[in-house]
C-alpha cells in the first residue's frame, strides 16, 4: 500500500468533516464529488447553490448530495458568526458591520464554521492566494497551544529505502516563514514531528536539525541558532527524538553519522529533517524532487489550532482529494492537544 493509500484509509478510519469554501471552483467540486464517493470525510461545501448544482449537472457528479451546502450570502448563523468575529477583532478595530460583511468570503465563512466546531478543517488555494488561505485561519482559528509560527511540510517519498522510513521523509519548513529565530525553529521541529505521526504515519518520528555543521565542526551564529533550537524543542516537547546540529549527511547515512556523531540517536537515523530557513528548506526539497526523482506530497500547513490546507492554483483533482485526506489525518490529531 502507498503512502497516499495509507493517509487515505486513515483518513477514512475516522471520519472528519472538511470545509471546501471553493465550491464554485470545478477542479474542487469534482474533488468533492470523489471524496463522497470513496467515502473519506464528510465535506461541507460553501457556494451558490444554483451555481453549484449546474456545475454538478454539466459534469454528471452524484455524490453531492452526501454534503452539507452552505450558500455564504445567506447563510443561518451569519449574524451569529458576525457577532464572534467582531469580538474576536475588537482589539484590531473591527466592527459589527466589518464582521458581517467578512462572514460572506468563503475563507472566512469556514473558519468560523470551524471555530464553532461545526467542522474540523479546511483547504482551499485552487482560487485563493496562499495569503487570502491563512490570513483568516490565524485570526479566527489561531495557532496551536504553545506555538506561534505557521510553517509548511512536505512529505518526500523517494526512492532510497535505506532512508527515513522505508525511503519516506518529512522535510520542514518548505513553505512559509522565511527567517525563523531559534524558538520559532524549535516550534517547527515540534510540529514536523506531529506531521509526521500524523500524516506520514510515523510511529517513531527521529528529527534531525540540519545545519552546515555537526556537533561543532564548524562556529557561526547560524550554527549556534540551530544548537538553541534544538533545545527549546526538547523544552517544548521533552518526548520528542531530536539532536543537531547535524549535516544532511550525518543525518542520514548510519556510517556517516557514526563517526561525526557517535552516541547520538537520531545520526544515521532521522527521517525528519529540519532547515535553518525557508531558503534552504525549499530549495532541498526542490532538488531531492526533481534530481532523485522523488514524489513531493504538500506543502502542508502545521501550527495552526486547527488544519487550514493551501491548494496550488495549478492543482489537479486528484491533489485536491489527496489534501483532503490529508487534512483528516490532522485533524484527528489536532483533537489530541
Amino acid at each position: 500500500m502507498s503512502l497516499i493509500e495509507q493517509i487515505i484509509a486513515r483518513a477514512k478510519s475516522n471520519k472528519q468533516r472538511i470545509v471546501l469554501p471553493e465550491a464554485e471552483e470545478e477542479r474542487t467540486l469534482i474533488a468533492a464529488d470523489k471524496v463522497l464517493e470513496q467515502d473519506i470525510a464528510d465535506l461541507i461545501l460553501i457556494g451558490n447553490p444554483q451555481k453549484v448544482a449546474a456545475l454538478a449537472k454539466e459534469k454528471g457528479l452524484t455524490h453531492l448530495d452526501k454534503a452539507t451546502l452552505i450558500d455564504p450570502e445567506n447563510c443561518e448563523k451569519s449574524e451569529e458568526y458576525a457577532q464572534l468575529l467582531a469580538e474576536l477583532r475588537k482589539k484590531k478595530g473591527m466592527t459589527i458591520e466589518q464582521a458581517r460583511e467578512l462572514v460572506k468570503n468563503p475563507l472566512y465563512l469556514g473558519c468560523m464554521i470551524i471555530k464553532t466546531e461545526g467542522a474540523d478543517g479546511q483547504i482551499s488555494g485552487a482560487l485563493s492566494t496562499t495569503g487570502d488561505t491563512l490570513r483568516p485561519a490565524l485570526q479566527i482559528i489561531k495557532t496551536a497551544p504553545g506555538i506561534t509560527c505557521v510553517s509548511g511540510a512536505m512529505l518526500m517519498i523517494t526512492e532510497t529505502p535505506q532512508y527515513g522510513e522505508n525511503g519516506v521523509m518529512v522535510f520542514a519548513d518548505v513553505a512559509v516563514t522565511p527567517m525563523p529565530d531559534a524558538n520559532q525553529l524549535g516550534q517547527i521541529a515540534v510540529c514536523t514531528a506531529q506531521t509526521a505521526r500524523s500524516v506520514a504515519g510515523f510511529a517513531d518520528p527521529r528529527v534531525a536539525m540540519c545545519s552546515f555543521s555537526t556537533k561543532g565542526s564548524a562556529k557561526h551564529e547560524v550554527v549556534d541558532k540551530v544548537v538553541e533550537a534544538t533545545k527549546i524543542a526538547k523544552e517544548l516537547d521533552p518526548t520528542l527524538k531530536i539532536d543537531g546540529e547535524l549535516q544532511a549527511d550525518a543525518a542520514l547515512v548510519p556510517s556517516v553519522g557514526a563517526k561525526k556523531a557517535p552516541g547520538s540517536e537520531i545520526a544515521g537515523k532521522a527521517n525528519v529533517l529540519v532547515f535553518p530557513n525557508l531558503e534552504v528548506g525549499n530549495i532541498s526539497y526542490k532538488l531531492v524532487q526533481r534530481l532523485g526523482n522523488a514524489v513531493a506530497l504538500g506543502p502542508i500547513l502545521q501550527g495552526i489550532a486547527r488544519p487550514v490546507n493551501d491548494l496550488s492554483r495549478g492543482c489537479s483533482v486528484e491533489d485536491i482529494v489527496n489534501l483532503v485526506a490529508i487534512t483528516a489525518c490532522q485533524a484527528m490529531d489536532a483533537k489530541k492537544l
